[in-house]
């Protein structure tokens, strides 16, 4: 596994997905690495009691941007694998690099080749998507990489009917080569045995005991939709006044916080910062309705631990929102950037309360099928035994260093793969000209450009460990 983000660096989707899915498959019986960046007070090299072995990677120096970064990344990533191939190669068993999304295709595709063995990459969501369009140097290259992850990649997996459509449109990726499997949550983290004086309590914090809450968890940036959902929220109140909004997630929320003041709604919306593992969990169990108001979403985790949690989800119906939440059996969908469909669906709900238990009731029965880790992990599984039965018979075998067909020691030798691994090998990819502005992103913006300011990292870092 090649993921630029892995608890307890936590930065979007990414580190949570590749964390259950590791720990599932290495329950399976098979043996995962994961290569990652490093971060404070997690150690370089560890086993995890899932038996996930954890490879944390340190850039050789500061980067001057964030392209530059990523370079660096995928150079330390290139040379732990390969110390860890070097290690293996004799041994010859089947192995696949899984790449997660374009941060990991240099150091990915650098291996493949070199290896010829085959590479699998999981994308997470699209620039082109993100941003409805590629406006600037930055996101072409990006665009640019996720073409080639998917070019590159011997199958595709996607998380969403919608994504497997995204990457055939925007990248011309052929559609029998990619696999659709959905994300899951750990229903367990939220099913935790609780009072209800200590739910009582945990209210106390966030509302009057006589106020409904209705909860958003994501990142401050636009694609998420939290402003459609402050629009929406003084409709809300006009029809139901005993109602309190809680905001969940880290960044910049000074902009959030002077509109909700400007409004005359400070009394009835709360931002809590960033929160992490069972204070979040907490918190989803005192809400009365999860909101997830998304322009653009390839997912949304945060929808299936809002039905993990007992609450009563409504989403927007973009993207693979609709995969998620069927409208009316697991839980109301609105249309996505509209906030009076938003404030109707969150209305309806908490109008309803018969209806809004149905609607909970049909989604926790979903969440143990469709979105439970063992069916995910089989299924990956399924792909990974795929592509090693194409590899064994295509020519990619007939020239790979890996000990499964004759001359291959003696084509490792001639490649000094084992030198390689002492000294590196990587050759960053050119930039094509491209410039890339010197900046320092907001840590709003860390999915949307994939870079996390260090504070911010420390503190979800340590909030992890907790």
């Amino acid at each position: 596994m090649l993921s630029w983000e892995y608890p307890p660096r936590i930065v979007g989707g990414i580190s949570p997905h590749v964390y259950e899915l590791s720990k599932k498959l290495a329950d399976r019986g098979v043996e995962v690495h994961v290569v990652t960046k490093c971060t404070p007070l997690a150690p370089d090299e560890e086993v995890e009691p899932s038996g996930v072995h954890v490879h944390r990677v340190h850039l050789e120096k500061e980067p001057d941007n964030f392209v530059h970064e990523i370079q660096l990344l995928n150079k330390a990533t290139d040379l732990r694998c390969r110390q860890l191939l070097e290690d293996w190669r004799e041994e010859g068993k089947p192995t696949v690099f899984h790449a997660h999304d374009w941060l990991s295709l240099d150091s990915a595709r650098s291996l493949k080749y070199e290896y010829q063995l085959p590479m699998l990459a999981t994308v997470h969501a699209t620039e082109q998507g993100r941003n409805n369009g590629i406006f600037n140097d930055l996101q072409r290259y990006i665009h640019e990489s996720e073409y080639w992850l998917t070019y590159e990649a011997w199958r595709v997996i996607v998380c969403t009917e919608f994504m497997k459509a995204e990457v055939n449109r925007y990248f011309n990726c052929p559609t029998d080569k990619v696999d659709v499997i959905y994300n899951g949550v750990d229903a367990n983290k939220f099913r935790f045995d609780w009072t209800e004086e200590e739910r009582a309590v945990w209210r106390g914090k966030l509302a009057n005991p006589d106020e409904k809450i209705v909860m958003y968890v994501g990142r401050f940036v636009r694609e998420k939709g939290i402003h459609v959902l402050l629009n929406a929220a003084s409709v809300v109140l006009a029809n139901e006044p005993k109602t309190k909004f809680v905001i969940v997630g880290g960044g910049n929320r000074e902009q959030l916080e002077k509109f909700v003041n400007w409004y005359g709604l400070k009394d009835k919306v709360l931002f809590t910062g960033f929160m992490a593992n069972r204070s979040l969990h907490q918190l989803y169990r005192c809400a009365d309705v999860a909101v997830f108001p998304s322009l653009y979403e390839p997912f949304g985790i945060v929808a299936l631990e809002g039905m993990a949690a007992g609450a009563a989800v409504v989403a927007s119906d973009a993207g693979g929102l609709k995969e998620v939440v069927l409208h009316d059996e697991t839980g109301t969908s609105s249309w996505a950037g509209n906030p009076e469909s938003l404030a109707w669906g969150i209305l309806r709900v908490l109008r309803n309360p018969e209806l809004a238990a149905e609607l909970k009731s049909k989604a926790d029965e979903r969440l143990d099928t469709d979105f439970d880790w063992g069916l995910i992990a089989d299924q990956t599984i399924a792909v990974y035994d795929r592509i090693w039965q194409e590899f064994l018979t295509s020519y990619w075998a007939e020239r790979t260093l890996w000990p499964i067909s004759p001359g291959a020691r003696e084509r490792a030798e001639m490649l000094r793969v084992r030198d390689k691994a002492k000294t590196g090998a990587y050759v960053a990819r050119p930039m094509s000209n491209v410039a890339v502005p010197d900046v320092k992103l907001d840590p709003d913006e860390a999915l949307a450009a994939g870079k996390s300011a260090k504070d911010e990292e420390a503190e979800e870092s340590e909030e992890f460990s907790k």
